[in-house]
């Protein structure tokens, strides 16, 4: 349980909020790259700690990410024309470069020397993983990019599930380091099953397991923390523990444990108080990882199928998240498709920010514990001066990842010897996860 103000601390981003600021020395993932493929196609709005961005794509493949309102009268450039090199509002014609430099401004008289006096808004750009990101923190303290641990390389294949959600970036985040409510909420889509470690079929997730109630442990570290779940395994439980770690990446990006075939995790952009985009990803090795569309449609998050065209969900509170009564009464633990959209549901019925001050925790929440702790501590350290956690020396390790094993009951699940899934030899990929090598 969390006070009133320490729940301000945790969810407030817009404006002077501190823990906006802080995420705002992060680079941040403002759309999807294939969003913007076009050069000189159309531009698309984005929403990030309640600035709203227009997103284009130049004559030369160079991305911008503006302020959406023209600095002149603070017409929208979302409807602007992408051309030569720069995007020009429909008003008075002005024209921006992907810099925010104002290139022509053909309402003013070319000898008045205005054009040179204006910059608009306009934030650095990176284009890695499929998506386009942003550095919107002052100028005087932007870092060099660094490939996110999901994405280590080019070779890298990244599949992504984008959802525009209504609620609060926190209890988003929540969800994905809990480890206690896959056993239920998710019980059938992760299966139990007399498997050697999680699996991946065409339609499940298997697990080792049947055990509900994990016993959770916690390793503080500078970027986040990582966090296991140990579970009591269906075969050789004298012998082994089943543990299932998990890694939060401050700000806001969770390494989910993978299945033997590649790894997951997901990234939490507040677009301001109530809203946030969750991109859901899959990650390794290109014969292994499902291709993009193949991903969206295992987890129920295609466009024009499950979500509108602007990425928000089909299903909703208004037709109870399209939950089918029979299909539970036939054996289905929540009747709503998809795990993510389970989570969703859960998410959402919070309301647009959850009343923290409410809550009963208990021994399965420890990691949601944690996560508040820190990061409250984070911002107050932040507030005084101290550098914006996970940045700097503090940089989450390329060599950091979630994991789920077997791991032999003497021995520490912390120092246990992890890589991502990659390379492994695996099953032969069946169904929908058959994808050719590239």
């Amino acid at each position: 349980m969390l006070t009133k103000e320490e729940n301000e601390i945790l969810c407030s981003v817009v404006g002077d909020a501190p823990m906006g600021q802080l995420m705002r020395r992060h680079w941040q993932p403002v759309c999807l790259s294939e969003e913007v493929a076009e050069p000189d196609g159309a531009p698309v709005r984005a929403r990030m700690f309640g600035e709203d961005l227009v997103v284009f794509r130049d004559t030369e493949g160079r991305v911008g990410v503006l302020d959406e309102y023209c600095p002149h009268r603070r017409a929208s450039l979302f409807l602007g024309r992408n051309e030569e090199c720069g995007l020009r509002c429909l008003y008075h014609g002005w024209k921006m470069d992907v810099t925010g430099a104002v290139v022509e401004m053909v309402s003013e008289p070319a000898a008045s020397g205005f054009k040179e006096k204006v910059k608009h808004t306009a934030y650095p750009t990176k284009e890695w993983g499929g998506f386009v990101w942003a550095y919107m923190g002052p100028e005087d303290t932007i870092p060099a990019f660094q490939p996110p641990v999901w994405a280590p390389t080019v070779e890298t294949r990244v599949s992504v599930a984008k959802v525009i959600l209504p609620c609060n970036w926190a209890q988003i985040l929540e969800g994905a380091i809990d480890s206690a409510h896959s056993s239920s909420l998710h019980s059938s889509d992760m299966v139990p099953a007399k498997v050697q470690s999680a699996e991946a079929t065409e339609k499940l997730w298997l697990r080792p397991s049947t055990d509900k109630a994990p016993r959770l442990q916690v390793d503080r570290t500078g970027y986040g923390f990582r966090y296991a779940a140990l579970r009591r395994p269906i075969t050789k439980a004298n012998e082994f523990d089943y543990v299932r770690s998990s890694v939060f990446v401050a700000p806001a990006t969770v390494l989910i444990p993978p299945n033997n075939r590649y790894n997951v995790a997901n990234i939490n952009v507040p677009r301001d108080d109530t809203s946030t985009a969750f991109y859901f990803i899959a990650w390794g090795h290109p014969a292994k990882t499902p291709e993009t569309e193949t991903w969206r449609a295992f987890l129920c998050q295609r466009v024009g199928v499950d979500l509108d065209e602007t990425y928000r969900p089909l299903r909703n509170v208004e037709n109870n998240f399209w939950q089918d009564r029979q299909k539970m009464k036939n054996g289905n633990f929540t009747g709503i498709s998809g795990f993510p959209n389970q989570d969703v549901a859960m998410w959402v019925t919070m309301g647009p920010v959850a009343d923290r001050t409410r809550e009963r925790l208990g021994a399965s929440d420890l990691a949601i514990v944690e996560f508040r702790r820190q990061m409250v501590d984070a911002v107050r350290d932040f507030a005084a001066g101290k550098p914006a956690i996970g940045t700097g020396d503090a940089f989450i390790p390329s060599t950091v990842c979630a994991f789920q094993a077997m791991v032999p009951k003497n021995d520490d699940w912390r120092s246990f010897p992890v890589k991502p899934v990659w390379d492994a030899p695996g099953p032969a990929l069946e169904g929908s996860y058959d994808v050719p090598q590239q």
